[in-house]
């Protein structure tokens, strides 16, 4: 199959790999010491890469947006948002100064490499940040009221005004505080009736370990979190101001083009390629001290497996670099000491490691050699599926695409490499191979990948003729054909899951397929990412992605904002809580004029009777109506924006969402035989035994879950509803 490509020096990606940085409040924290301004300072390299980028998002982003004052007051407003998001740690007169001083400026210093401003505002940020954790553990030393029926705290002040005085934001804080032990009082009376449940009933646990936490009283958990958040304060680098500085540049363009440190960085290339330079081994929070983090998982073959010795379960108390001293990361947070651990190949990490159950003094140091390791679990899966219908069986087959993955680079340099379209091909073939009366291709979840991949997997499936639109700033449009000649890999019934995850590749998928009728689309609305990203490697310090197309349909619509609406609308678990229509400052939805093509089916014309099907059959479903029932308590729960600051009231509300709950489970429980729950303390802790078991599987050997799979047995089920209304359905196997 031969591809109209866009030339571009780096690779060109749909972005759905690229995640957005999200403010996480507990990395930023402070110590006992007062933070000067000069504790940390950007080096030459961020300078230069400040300058690269800068003027890169100036001159090349999609939208021609040049980075004057107005963008400027924009991105100081992005880069407060991103380090104060709750606009609870700076006052007002703190912004206005800001704004007087930096924000006209703001672009144009960062275009010069002058980052002292953001740098001197994330300086009083963790200054505050002291502050805020040495007010609240004065606080708790003394008696908190949890009794006050007629106090509220907001919950979601992202647009909430600057606290004008310190008066107005320590009684916020107050608030909180109260707030915090109203929940960790409601928790550990759960957690005391939930191990009673296991105590009076050890089958719950289904042979899993369910310790529970540490044995401390509200105020000790909360004296033992704010202090180990100051001292997290040491280990912020100058990485970390310039992610959020150079980040709220390019939020100011749109959501998905992104900076990444040299950290960071490594994910997002293990991401799109499946492979990571590491030791091979998965952690975790031991369960019952959090103060630890263990080894959960080993990859076979793997350094750490080829050492042998390291165990699943040892906890690790430190790590050190080749030739560096012990770092200490008890009480880290497993996203940092994963930081730690990865490094590039060849180079050496030594942990130390603390057996299950073992004493201080009987830890061990192992010395391992990084490689890279192939996440073989993560890629392409299929399998076949049976349904039953007036007492014959069908069987389908079923892909599962988790990404669009591709070693672009392993290809540049001319290596072996893996790729999702190579994967999905012998997929299809192998499937079709058994005679199945209907493929599904499983895009759930999946945030998209490779334009290359996804364009050629569209061709193993159409005929021939456009896939996607691409339209770059200056209104020029390109076209991915797939002009085979009418080559196909499977050309027999077809259907396509998708969901709010599915992002960006996948949306492109789903579109083409609706487009040309090729198949049925099922699902929920899709993410509405439809912009792709040029992905910057060669930068001086760290990597980028920058958006310079907009993808559209061969019919002219763009996949921007709207997404991809299925044929089939299923429950959406997500209810809408994410995607680009919640985005800050995303692209809008638009046309251009459709692309030559010819249609390839007639579904269209059978959809109203198969959403009449789909409907009579999800309206008695027990999964799916399990499912129904679950989103509407989390979009009621969702939509409260204040809560009331009274242990009675709040564990009143609680115990009404929480037996609806229960209901549900146990109405979806009774239909389909199973004993229903007692309590809700016997529910929470049958399903932590569930996690603990499957969080110790491999990916790839993970059961569906009922809940997931009803999706699959419904796309089957329209699948067979299609075959029967066409008067084509295949001859069923009898019993």
């Amino acid at each position: 199959m031969k591809l109209q490509t866009i030339a571009c020096a780096v690779a060109i990606a749909t972005g759905g790999f690229f995640f957005t940085h999200v403010v996480n409040d507990a990395i930023a924290a402070n110590n006992t010491e007062a933070v000067a301004a000069t504790s940390i300072q950007p080096t030459q390299e961020q300078a230069l890469v400040s300058r690269q980028l800068a003027t890169l998002v100036d001159r090349q982003h999609y939208l021609n947006q040049r980075l004057d004052a107005n963008t400027s007051n924009r991105i100081l407003d992005f880069y407060i948002d991103s380090i104060d998001p709750e606009h609870t740690l700076f006052l007002a007169p703190d912004i206005e100064s800001y704004k007087k001083r930096f924000g006209s400026t703001f672009g144009a210093n960062l275009k010069a490499g002058n980052l002292a401003g953001p740098y001197e505002i994330h300086a009083q940020y963790r200054d505050r940040l002291k502050q805020f954790y040495t007010y609240m553990l004065e606080e708790l030393k003394k008696p908190q009221n949890l009794n006050q029926p007629n106090t509220y705290i907001e919950t979601d002040r992202e647009k909430a005004a600057f606290f004008k005085t310190t008066d107005e934001q320590r009684a916020h804080w107050n608030k909180m505080l109260v707030s915090q032990l109203i929940n960790l009082t409601i928790s550990k009376e759960e957690e005391k009736a939930k191990q009673k449940a296991l105590k009076d009933n050890p089958e719950l646990a289904n042979g899993q370990d369910l310790t529970g936490p540490e044995d401390l009283t509200p105020a000790q958990t909360l004296t033992k979190r704010y202090t180990r958040q100051l001292e997290r304060i040491s280990r912020l680098k100058s990485d970390d101001v310039l992610d959020k500085t150079l980040n709220a540049m390019m939020l100011t363009y749109d959501p998905h083009s992104n900076y990444f440190p040299p950290v960071d960085a490594m994910e997002l290339n293990r991401q799109t390629t499946l492979q990571l330079e590491g030791i091979g081994v998965s952690i975790r929070p031991e369960r019952g001290n959090e103060d630890y983090t263990k080894i959960e998982t080993i990859v076979e073959g793997g350094p750490a497996s080829k050492s042998g010795q390291v165990k699943s379960g040892d906890r690790i108390i430190a790590v050190a670099q080749d030739g560096d001293k012990m770092v200490d990361v008890i009480g880290w947070p497993s996203n940092e000491i994963v930081g730690l651990i990865r490094g590039k190949r060849g180079t050496k990490v030594t942990l130390r490691l603390l057996g299950a159950g073992a004493a201080m003094n009987q830890a061990r140091n192992v010395t391992i050699v990084r490689d890279v390791i192939q996440e073989e679990d993560a890629g392409v899966r299929s399998r076949t599926v049976e349904i039953e219908r007036e007492g014959k069986k069908h069987k389908f087959g079923v892909i599962e695409i988790p990404s669009f993955y591709l070693n672009y680079r392993a290809r540049r340099a001319g290596t072996e490499y893996r790729s999702v379209s190579e994967d999905t091909n012998k997929a299809l073939k192998a499937l079709d191979a058994q005679n199945v009366e209907g493929i599904i291709i499983d895009l759930r979840n999946n945030p998209g990948g490779s334009l290359e991949e996804v364009a050629r997997m569209l061709g193993q499936v159409i005929k021939s003729g456009p896939v996607v639109q691409i339209r770059d700033g200056n209104g020029n449009v390109s076209v991915f054909e797939d002009d085979d000649g009418g080559a196909q890999s499977y050309a027999g019934p077809l259907a396509v899951l998708i969901n709010l995850a599915s992002a960006s590749a996948s949306e492109i998928y789903s579109a083409a397929i609706q487009d040309y009728e090729r198949g049925v689309v099922i699902g929920s609305t899709t993410t509405g990412k439809g912009t792709a990203q040029v992905q910057l490697d060669t930068l001086a310090y760290g990597q980028a992605t920058l958006t310079q197309r907009k993808f559209y349909r061969v019919t002219g619509g763009s996949t921007q904002n709207k997404g991809v609406v299925p044929d089939i609308k299923l429950v959406d678990i997500y209810n809408e809580e994410f995607g680009e229509r919640k985005s800050k400052n995303a692209l809008q939805w638009d046309t251009i004029p459709t692309a030559p093509f010819k249609r390839e089916g007639s579904i269209q014309a059978y959809v109203p009777d198969l959403i009449k099907s789909s409907q009579q059959r999800v309206s008695i479903d027990p999964q799916f109506k399990y499912l129904e029932q679950r989103t509407a308590i989390a979009k009621k729960t969702d939509e409260q924006k204040r809560i009331v600051l009274d242990l009675n009231k709040r564990k009143a509300e609680l115990l009404a969402l929480e037996q609806k709950s229960l209901d549900a489970e146990n109405q979806r429980r009774k239909v389909v035989g199973q004993k229903p729950y007692a309590n809700w303390e016997s529910y929470q802790a049958s399903m932590d035994a569930l996690v603990e078991a499957r969080a110790k599987m491999k990916a790839n050997q993970r059961p569906a879950l009922p809940e997931e799979e009803v999706f699959v047995s419904e796309a089957a089920n329209v699948l067979l509803d299609y075959a029967k209304l066409q008067g084509t359905a295949a001859k069923p196997t009898t019993k």
